[in-house]
């Protein structure tokens, strides 16, 4: 498994939060974006979803931490290129990755970050845009924040997501 790094000491005992032993480490690991084999996909724009939400999601699911970094993580190209080399911003001289982040009791950190990473690997995988589905939903996300959706009966609107049914509401997510 590469890109597991050690806990960090940051080793905190909670008095009785149901873990049988109570300890909770801080554990990061790297996800490395496949920029080099498609430099003109938008990697970035796929996991964060229209105003952050499919980030938020993937975190709220796995309670991780999830943080873009490297070059081309920062959205504009100067402001980028002003931070370049100030501390706290050594992570634009390196290839785009993601760091997933975990501060967890130690029975549950290393499958909420497995989790994390086969999520985000699978994110990771180009499709080809007349069949990815997962944008065609972020699109039709986008248009509902905007308020800018098509109501059912015009032309272009049946939703082919999963997460829709044929009123548009969500349904419950299945736990587990």
């Amino acid at each position: 498994m590469s890109g597991l790094l050690q806990p960090s000491s940051a080793q905190n005992w909670l008095s009785s939060q149901g873990s049988s032993s109570g300890l909770i480490v801080k554990r990061t690991i790297r996800v490395d974006i496949p920029v080099d084999k498609y430099p003109n996909y938008n990697f970035v724009g796929r996991l964060l979803g229209p105003r952050g939400n499919s980030l938020k999601r993937v975190e709220a699911s796995t309670e991780c931490r999830v943080l873009i970094r490297g070059c081309g993580s920062i959205k504009d190209p100067a402001r980028e290129e002003m931070k370049r080399g100030k501390p706290g911003y050594e992570h634009l001289s390196e290839p785009l990755h993601i760091l997933v982040e975990a501060e967890l009791p130690v029975e549950i950190i290393d499958a909420r970050l497995m989790q994390a990473r086969e999520i985000l690997e699978d994110l990771l995988k180009p499709v080809d845009e007349s069949q990815d589905f997962y944008k065609k939903q972020q699109l039709r996300e986008l248009a509902m924040l905007n308020g800018t959706l098509r109501e059912e009966g015009s032309p272009m609107s049946g939703s082919v997501s999963p997460f829709h049914n044929s009123l548009g509401m969500k349904r419950a997510k299945a736990r587990g």
